[in-house]
């Protein structure tokens, strides 16, 4: 195997490595601050699914600084039970609650969960959007109020609901909800009439919104890796924190938008002006597979003192899908995970033009198998001129294998002289041993790209393909229900086929390569290692692989079928060695030119060879 090849493999090590020291770190953090939760429980109210999570006495703004209404003396505006109001334009159904006006369940009318029922993002009475105000010298929040509907049909389709408590006096609490037809975007309208006296120079009123959201994928284990919370600050920086990691934050900045984000759809609420700070608090509970998780936003709407409030905002209940996204453009598109941290440059490569590409072929073809098929060929005739080189690159060490192995036997024992010699002998020839490792590393960037688009493109999300029902999760041929220690907890509860395939076909692939390439290096440890580790890589990622989308590991399996295939072929047709040494012999008659690396390197291996003789003389 040459030194490209090694190089590759030394970077999926490294790649790997540092996935599971991220991991460990990340979980190690995680329990710590599961550890200080807990120790806290008893002074704080988490956010469970069996209570109301709307106690905002404590904590809020000193803006407002009153006294709360005695629950049994409550007046008539709060007394009674509430009832739902639907509203609905072909991609939403919205049911409100008229007590509180609280959307109380969004459903997606153009998707169906995995278990195909109708697919509710939330539902329940557990899901508050609640706002604290000042009333007469007391507190009343809005979550408690009876308010009277009134709906209207819009001209060209869509619907408005307007939502009023009248609390006595000229006073009044009024929600309108605009629903235009076909959109995924409710506009949304906060007022409060006649209570200038009431808000008593108040700059700022606390709005507490809490949402159980709720599974809708196969697999919800892997949804929970995807519980989120993003939000865009006034100044248009977008970040997010995933709640398994950071379960709560206080973000004291202004806020544009704050979004609960599952993994294929998301609920985001946008002010038109903006938030003046905000915070989250997250809860996932394993015990609980009847939720993905819980979290309660708390957003600070700012008001102006002596005048009625009017506070408008938008509503975003949607699917996470690019160009959707993209289309409202407030950085929505920022919420799906196409490269971050150290491979943050991935997501320029799926957003310019794996997405693209995708989409064109989309709108010919309706099969996502044979979608991913020809992507992949796509993408390989593309890259076929840098795999050209890289094979060229193996079949010129495979012509000079004769002589390395002369040198080796010649100077067995001695790894510095060897090497030496070596680099002397790819000098006079012409060949660069790293000649192949930077076709190589240009065709990293697209694996590591599929590697991120697959599992989060909405597009494969229930597209069937051969015996996979859903290529945005894992496929299965068999599973069990009962847990076998070891293999349970580190390979699953099931056998996905595509994932044994692309390990398969990888260790033909590595076969295949080191028959046709020979190793460059001498017998020491270090060598042997690089000889088996790609037999080893496959295994060692297998029980990785196995819960992933079964999109990816289909994209892997068939990548590595044309790799083969590309291989043989390029060596069969392409490339004669003949043609090749005679080449070689013409250059090492020509002057040798050794370039500024070559003689860096072969001084390097001067110094320490003369290092160590100097020890053995000692």
């Amino acid at each position: 195997m040459d030194r490209k090849s090694i190089i590759g493999f030394v970077l999926m090590l490294v790649l790997a490595a540092g996935y599971f020291w991220y991991s460990s770190t990340e979980s190690q953090k995680y329990q710590e601050q599961k550890r200080y939760e807990d120790s806290l429980a008893a002074a704080t109210n988490p956010v469970r699914k069996d209570t109301v999570i709307a106690d905002n006495a404590a904590g809020q703004p000193d803006s407002i600084a009153t006294e709360p209404v005695d629950s049994g003396k409550a007046p008539a505006f709060q007394a009674g039970t509430g009832q739902l109001v639907t509203l609905t334009n072909g991609l939403l159904t919205v049911r409100f609650n008229t007590r509180g006006a609280v959307p109380e369940e969004i459903k997606l009318d153009s998707f169906r969960t995995y278990q195909q029922t109708d697919l509710l993002f939330a539902s329940g009475k557990n899901n508050k959007f609640n706002i604290l105000l000042p009333f007469e010298g007391s507190t009343i929040q809005t979550q408690d109020l009876n308010f009277r509907e009134t709906i209207t049909a819009l001209d060209g389709g869509g619907s408005q609901l307007e939502l009023k408590a009248d609390l006595g006096g000229g006073k009044a609490v009024v929600y309108t909800y605009t629903l235009p037809k076909n959109s995924y975007m409710m506009q949304a309208k906060f007022r409060l009439i006649g209570m200038q006296a009431d808000l008593n120079g108040a700059t700022s009123l606390p709005l507490d919104w809490v949402t159980e959201a709720l599974p809708t994928e196969k697999d919800l284990k892997n949804e929970r890796t995807y519980a989120q919370v993003h939000y865009l600050f006034a100044d248009q920086e977008h970040d997010y924190f995933t709640v398994k990691m950071t379960p709560s934050q206080q973000l004291e900045r202004s806020l544009k938008w704050m979004s609960v984000k599952t993994h294929f759809f998301n609920s985001t609420i946008i002010a038109d002006d903006k938030f003046e700070k905000g915070s989250f608090d997250g809860k996932i509970s394993e015990g609980d597979s009847s939720n993905i998780y819980t979290v309660r936003n708390q957003l600070t709407i700012p008001i102006q003192a002596g005048n009625d409030v009017v506070f408008g905002y938008r509503w975003m209940m949607g699917p996470n899908e690019y160009d959707l996204l993209k289309s409202y453009d407030l950085d929505f598109e920022e919420m799906i995970p196409l490269g971050y941290g150290i491979f943050f440059f991935v997501k320029y490569i799926c957003k310019w033009i794996v997405i693209p590409l995708f989409h064109l072929l989309e709108g010919g073809i309706a099969n996502y198998g044979l979608i991913i098929i020809l992507l992949t060929l796509i993408i390989r005739f593309f890259l076929s001129f840098f795999t050209y080189k890289s094979y060229l690159s193996s079949a010129k060490m495979r012509v000079l294998k004769p002589e390395i192995d002369a040198l080796k036997e010649k100077y067995e024992g001695d790894q510095q002289q060897f090497g030496m010699e070596q680099m002397k002998l790819f000098r006079t020839a012409g060949v660069n041993p790293l000649g192949g490792c930077l076709p190589l590393l240009l065709q990293m960037p697209f694996l590591l790209a599929m590697y991120y688009f697959f599992p989060t493109a909405i597009e494969l999300r229930q597209a069937q393909f051969l015996w996979a029902d859903d290529l945005s999760t894992y496929d299965e041929i068999f599973k069990w229900s009962g847990h076998i220690p070891l293999i349970s907890s580190y390979y699953g509860n099931h056998v996905s086929l595509f994932t044994l395939l692309m390990t398969v076909t990888s260790l033909l692939l590595a076969l295949y390569s080191r028959t046709n390439t020979p190793m460059t290096g001498g017998n020491d440890v270090n060598t042997k290692m690089m000889k088996w580790m790609p037999f080893v890589m496959p295994v060692m990622f297998l029980p990785w692989f196995n819960s992933f989308a079964a999109g990816l590991t289909f994209y892997y399996t068939f990548s590595n079928l044309v790799s083969l295939g590309l291989q043989f072929v390029i060596q069969k047709f392409f490339i004669n060695e003949e043609a090749i040494l005679a080449k070689i012999e013409r250059k090492r008659k020509e002057p040798a030119k050794q370039s500024k690396w070559q003689q860096k390197l072969e001084e390097m291996q001067k110094v320490q060879q003369d290092r160590l003789k100097q020890q053995k003389n000692k």
